[in-house]
């Protein structure tokens, strides 16, 4: 029982580092944006140029990815107080998730080290379970109501309505549509569903041997 509870607690672990990283590297992925430039007629739709757009995107993500303290200034966009609440707000959540990205690593690797000793790897296979369960779940919620499971996440993440902005006073939104946003949750689905066919196939070549 208690050796069950380690390789539980073990894939908990290393299913929430997959998230985090996930998470992470979309953040940092910022070809996927550069393709909906022009897949979602961004600068049409703006009447902005793909340089100034691509600027002050670059500015957003550098915030994000950032762990000081400096404040975001946008180039070329306006930017209301609230707005402003609402990035600092949004930068917290990335912390948090780049926080869990780094310390899930490390305590991740440690762990594969041990278990790896003790040649014991059934944490794989529970891992390969959980991080494919998760998004297969949250999958089927943005595939049935993309726009239900967008607004759902902002009043559970924000306990104010600041992440609503008006154009007028936040033209940034304008370069943000929905719809990336839902291409960077598939982007995060689908890198987490990769770590949970990686964990799968490491598991049945790891348990091969033994089986022969």
């Amino acid at each position: 029982m208690k050796k069950k509870a380690i390789h539980t607690l073990m894939a908990l672990v290393l299913t929430l580092t997959i998230i985090s990283v996930s998470v992470v590297f979309t953040l940092a992925f910022r070809p996927l944006y550069y393709f909906d430039i022009n897949a979602l007629n961004i600068p049409e739709r703006t009447g902005y140029s793909e340089e100034m757009i691509r600027e002050n995107y670059d500015v957003l993500i550098d915030y994000n990815l950032s762990f000081g303290d400096e404040p975001l200034e946008f180039p070329s966009l306006a930017m209301s107080e609230s707005g402003r609440i609402h990035f600092e707000e949004v930068k917290d959540i990335f912390n948090l998730f780049k926080y869990m990205a780094i310390g899930g690593v490390l305590i991740s690797a440690a762990g594969i080290w041990l278990m790896s000793r003790r040649k014991e790897y059934l944490y794989l296979k529970l891992t390969s379970i959980l991080a494919v369960a998760l998004p297969a779940v949250i999958g089927l919620f943005v595939a049935v109501n993309w726009e239900w499971a967008f607004v759902t996440f902002h009043h559970i993440a924000f306990d104010n309505d600041y992440w609503i902005f008006d154009p007028a006073t936040d033209p940034v939104i304008n370069i943000l549509p929905d719809t990336f946003f839902m291409h960077c949750a598939l982007l995060i689905l689908g890198c987490v569903v990769l770590g949970s066919v990686v964990c799968g196939l490491v598991y049945r070549k790891v348990r091969r041997p033994a089986a022969s």
